[in-house]
């Protein structure tokens, strides 16, 4: 189950109590305060993984609270510290204080790591308040809480590039014969219920994630179909690539259908519809389809790659004009942690 927005109480463990003793040993039977501090609270701490693409595992949980910390104890020993909760999740989660709406990080890399709720410090041993006219003292300070609070968790997948077109235009199709990925496919509207990445190797150390996201219809942006609940996810993609189906099997224009998707993608953001496109015409290997091509760049003036998803034609094309996009805004890296 895909799960881009929970909510969750968190708590930071409770500092423990310094303590209160005196030092009792052989031949020292009136010793000196000697008691410890208390250990440090444990605190929740949020890192971003590679290996999570959900919230779901904090969909039902209700808190996450981290351990106290331990009293102090006699000799000057402080308590035992208590244990850290670090919690995994999505690269693209975006953590809010539930009261304010602040945002207290946005975790976009791997191993980035943020401290949700600290702990609370541990209180000061009787060790502490001795004095040269106060040298048994009964004073000591207790641990301070931990920080408590309500968050709200939203996840913006982070790809290179967002795949967007109508239900069925063969999105999920591409994004299997460009990468590793084995998106749900089948002929029917809405295959895609949630948004699913794949890395494209482009090859000399050159990547790119690509994310299918559910097809849009006219009025995602207010809330139709399953638009505008995955939109969110292309907001960080630095290309779109708008796949047009060439052949609609309802007969419908393609000219129509493109300009529907760009009121959509305008109408949800002037910002996201600012970002560079690229338009892929799919479905090529159907008869006519040349035709509707030459028709539809005529129509439009845009640059159009034509490719067959289903055959494979075009895609040596589409890949080169991918490799020349990411040539151009990423630099070529070793490869990381597999998905």
């Amino acid at each position: 189950m895909f799960v881009d927005e929970t909510e969750i109480h968190v708590r930071g463990g409770k500092g423990g109590n310094g303590a209160v003793a005196f030092l009792r040993e052989k031949g020292r039977p009136w010793g000196g305060p000697a008691g410890g501090d208390g250990g440090r609270g444990g605190s929740v701490i949020f890192e971003a993984s590679v290996h999570v693409n959900t919230l779901f595992h904090l969909y039902r949980r209700r808190q996450l609270a981290a351990k106290n910390g331990q009293p102090g104890a006699n000799k000057n020993c402080s308590g035992k510290s208590g244990k850290d909760i670090c919690v995994p999740v999505p690269c693209g989660t975006i953590v809010r204080d539930k009261a304010t709406g602040e945002v207290l990080c946005d975790l976009t890399e791997h191993g980035q790591r943020f401290i949700v709720a600290p702990g609370g410090k541990g209180g000061r041993g009787n060790q502490h308040f001795a004095t040269s006219t106060h040298q048994t003292p009964l004073e000591y300070e207790k641990g301070q809480p931990g920080v408590e609070r309500d968050l709200h968790l939203e996840l913006k997948l982070i790809a290179d590039v967002g795949l967007i077109g109508l239900p069925n235009a063969g999105k999920s199709t591409l994004l299997s014969r460009l990468s590793a990925a084995h998106p749900k496919i089948a002929p029917y509207p809405f295959t895609t219920r949630e948004p699913q990445l794949g890395i494209v190797d482009l090859g000399e150390y050159r990547q790119i994630v690509m994310a299918d996201l559910p097809g849009l219809i006219e009025g995602a942006h207010a809330g139709a179909g399953l638009g505008d609940e995955f939109l969110k996810h292309v907001e960080r993609t630095s290309l779109l690539l708008h796949l047009v189906d060439i052949a609609p099997p309802d007969g419908k224009d393609p000219v129509d259908n493109y300009r529907m998707i760009e009121t959509e993608l305008r109408l949800y953001s002037e910002t996201l519809h600012a970002r560079p496109r690229l338009v892929v015409a799919n479905k090529m290997d159907l008869d006519g389809a040349a035709d509707r091509l030459a028709r539809f760049r005529e129509a439009l003036g845009v640059d159009i790659v034509g490719i067959s998803a289903a055959t494979g034609l075009g895609l040596k094309e589409l890949a080169a004009r991918l490799k020349e996009w990411s040539a151009r805004h990423k630099e070529p890296q070793k490869r990381g942690p597999e998905w």
